[in-house]
């Protein structure tokens, strides 16, 4: 059973594209009990998690954030390398979604209420920021907790003069570990509201505070996390986070309508959510034949989403009219279009450079200056351990003759034993080279060569009894 008397926070993990999940499970919260919503003490989110956090703090239509999202997936799904694409903005169509949803108050109603999760770049650190001075501010917090390094760009956007990326890197699931903390999560795992899988797995992933169960459904997930699918998966996901949403309510008896009712009446029918309201022909013969597809055939007709949240659905799986979405649309014409890639890839790219570069230029001073600090950070790293002053040379020592012998050690009890030396009467036998090479040479020549001398050698102390080793 969930406590509600010690007050609550909802936190958002991060997953990408897969946000549209997040989209359901807040639709089921604002319709089935939205005094979560008005009562939540914090709103915690990391990457798109963060998205949705900031919507449901600011108080913005979740409708058109449902829209944002499919129009997000559909512009990255009609080229032919996706989100990798070079035409393909994300940061761009990012910031244009969000200035026009977002109202114009909404850093002040963020603001102490919601928590993004970024990371920082210089050391990699976590930061939450929760105070906002302007819209433009809450919006590039979001910007920098979105940001995928290579996958968005290559130089990380700016937050009050200070770097940041995306915050799932270091926190993707912040205050999870928070007793009163509602954790919502697309990948079935242990948070509060996620997938329950049919999976006999019991190994599990940790990633960044998040848990990921290791299951075929997970890694599926996490491949469309960056890669989009159709609209209808995507309504397929949004379906099972009203599900999963409506499961934990039931679960924990939170459940609780504020103005209660008997039920619809016929003037307060929902209408259809479909534009298309009479059968043509075709599609009389084809449900005859049992060939046609019921309408929502991707939804659950048990879990009814709302009206307009499906309705959005609706618009977005319908086909385009016209004939050039209908040949665009063709196996040919498809083929064609990857066949001819070498070519055209390289026009787009060019166009998309002069493009960015463009933008780019207002920015130019503050990037050039962080990468220079850069540069600078990682040249004093790699000379770091160099040492300052030159390495003196070690003396060069050699032997010139046999070491002198002491007249205690010449005496042996047994004239066929050779006199024990020890390795401190070597030091004499080395002395520094002189630096002179000449007057080296003539000393060396008036020196004759000593004969090889059996030379012993003893171990350990004198007093001690000890085995002469021959050398």
């Amino acid at each position: 059973m969930f406590d509600l008397n010690s007050g609550w926070n909802l936190s958002f993990a991060g997953c990408g594209f897969l946000g549209i999940y997040h989209i359901g499970v807040a639709s089921c919260l604002l319709e089935k009990a939205p005094y979560l919503i008005k009562g939540a003490t914090k709103f915690y989110g990391a990457s798109a998690g963060a998205l949705t956090a900031s919507v449901l703090a600011s108080q913005a239509c979740i409708t058109k954030c449902c829209e944002d999202v499919i129009e997000v997936a559909k512009e990255a799904r009609k080229r032919n390398l996706g989100p990798l694409h070079p035409t393909f903005n994300l940061v761009k169509v990012l910031k244009s979604g969000l200035n026009r949803d977002l109202p114009s108050d909404a850093h002040v109603l963020a603001s102490e209420r919601l928590c993004v999760s970024l990371t920082r770049v210089c050391d990699g650190e976590n930061v939450l920021v929760s105070e906002f001075s302007s819209k433009e501010e809450l919006i590039q917090a979001l910007v920098c907790s979105c940001f995928i390094p290579i996958y968005c760009g290559l130089i990380p956007p700016c937050f009050r003069g200070v770097r940041y990326v995306d915050g799932g890197i270091s926190d993707n699931l912040p205050q999870s570990e928070m007793k009163n903390t509602i954790t919502i999560s697309p990948f079935s795992g242990e948070s509060d509201i996620c997938p329950r899988d049919n999976s006999t797995s019991f190994h599990e992933l940790r990633f960044t505070n998040t848990s990921i169960q290791m299951n075929l459904g997970n890694m599926y997930r996490l491949s469309r996390a960056l890669f989009p699918p159709e609209p209808k998966v995507l309504a397929e996901m949004c379906q099972s986070g009203y599900k999963d949403a409506l499961r934990f309510l039931e679960e924990n008896n939170l459940l609780r309508l504020e103005h209660p009712t008997s039920g619809p009446t016929l003037q307060e029918i929902p209408p259809n959510c479909c534009c298309k309201q009479t059968e043509t022909t075709k599609d009389w013969v084809l449900r005859r034949l049992r060939l046609l597809r019921k309408e929502h055939w991707w939804l659950d007709e048990q879990i009814a989403l709302p009206t307009h949240i499906k309705k959005v659905f609706c618009e977005a799986c319908q086909g385009k009219p016209g004939l050039y979405a209908t040949v665009s649309e063709m196996l040919p014409v498809r083929v064609a279009s990857y066949m001819l890639m070498p070519y055209t890839l390289p026009v787009q790219s060019v166009y998309s450079v002069a493009q960015r570069f463009v933008e780019w230029i207002p920015e130019v001073p503050a990037d050039v200056r962080w990468l220079a600090g850069v540069a600078g950070d990682v040249y004093r790293q790699t000379w770091k351990g160099a040492p300052s002053g030159s390495v003196s040379k070690p003396c060069l020592r050699t032997c010139m003759s046999e070491p002198p012998l002491s007249t205690e050690r010449n005496r042996t009890k047994d004239g066929n034993n050779m006199p024990a030396l020890s390795s401190l009467d070597l030091h004499g036998n080395y002395w520094e080279i002189p630096k002179s090479t000449s007057s080296s040479s003539n000393y060396h020549s008036h020196i004759a060569p000593s004969s090889p001398q059996q030379v012993c050698f003893f171990v350990g102390s004198e007093d001690e009894p000890h085995s002469d080793v021959q050398q």
